[in-house]
């Protein structure tokens, strides 16, 4: 099968990232093979590429961490599916690529009327918006939210979901496509960061006062922006580091304003507290069917365009989710 590999650190380049031919994968038991139809991109894909990613893979290495398409063969022990089934899922990595195994506890069955585009666009993407306002932003009807790189994947859901829990929603992005876009999801002010300070603009529209819940994935002076931006008990919830910057969380304020700080990680969840997949995805595909949420796909390139297709995300040419087709 052909896949792309990762085969040195590095940006996302045509000298970085291969197509390669490689022996399809066989599925071990509890796991399913699925030819692949639509893969998704996340950022964590382009850190790990550059060797900053914690606990990444050593290179060389196929990424991505979810697709969409067809049961091509069930592993021993799995049950409830059948070969040719259309689903989407979590990987075990290696998604750039024809074929893949994914453990059957992450499948999801895809309805006909569901692309794989739209399957491929929505696991990590919504779990993770999900969890961060629900599970450690413990967002409430009536709060308020400030959602960063809102036109993004992961920002593009949270739009949608906090809509949903009916909070008052802060965006930023940097160009006025962007923020035409979060604002036709739901946004309820927009800020251009390239444009204006994000932390005066809350300041200001807040009285002073600071927002309730902030999903934060830039690190460096955006996170220490937005712990100033946080209202008294507020919550910030840290689910990356884009910039490669840690920042300085400053404890005193922490202490003083009963401030939080937490850090969600999908795949961590996933391995240490599974029994809270199901439920979170139950919820969301409910969401789906009653058209409260759906997949923003921004573009979708061909398998051996992979570079394009992340260059895309790190000069942040693109919105909502990048896939790539990999039978196209």
């Amino acid at each position: 099968m052909k896949a792309i590999q990762f085969q040195s650190k590095g940006e996302p380049t045509t000298d970085t990232l291969k197509l390669v031919d490689i022996d399809t994968p066989t599925p071990k038991p509890h796991e399913v093979l699925i030819k692949v139809e639509a893969a998704g991109i996340n950022y964590a894909d382009i850190m790990m590429g550059r060797g900053l990613y914690l606990g990444g893979p050593e290179h060389p290495f196929i990424p991505g961490f979810e697709a969409a398409g067809t049961i091509e063969k069930l592993g021993d022990s799995v049950q409830g599916y059948q070969e040719g089934q259309r689903v989407a899922a979590t990987t075990n990595g290696q998604a750039y690529a024809q074929y893949a195994t994914a453990n059957a506890t992450g499948l999801i069955p895809l309805p006909d009327h569901v692309s794989f585009e739209e399957g491929a666009a929505f696991p990590v993407v919504f779990l993770t918006a999900y969890h961060c306002l629900n599970t450690c932003g413990k967002l409430a009807a009536g709060e308020s939210v400030l959602i960063h790189a809102a036109a993004g994947g992961v920002g593009t859901a949270a739009v949608q979901l906090a809509k949903a829990m009916e909070a008052t929603i802060y965006a930023t992005a940097s160009n006025a496509d962007k923020l035409q876009l979060v604002k036709d999801l739901g946004a309820d002010v927009c800020i251009n960061y390239k444009e204006q300070d994000f932390l005066e603009e809350i300041r200001t529209r807040t009285d002073g006062k600071g927002v309730d819940v902030i999903l934060e994935s830039v690190g460096g002076e955006v996170l220490e922006k937005s712990q100033k931006a946080l209202a008294t008990w507020g919550r910030l919830v840290v689910y990356g580091a884009a910039s490669a910057q840690l920042g300085q969380i400053d404890p005193m304020d922490l202490l003083f304003r009963n401030k939080s700080v937490i850090g969600f990680h999908l795949g961590h969840m996933m391995s240490t507290r599974p029994e809270l997949g199901p439920p979170s995805m139950m919820e969301l595909f409910q969401l789906w069917q009653t058209d409260k949420i759906k997949p923003v796909i921004g573009k979708s390139f061909p398998l051996e365009q992979a570079a394009d297709a992340l260059t895309s995300i790190t000069e942040r040419h693109s919105v909502g989710k990048v896939l790539l087709l990999p039978h196209a």
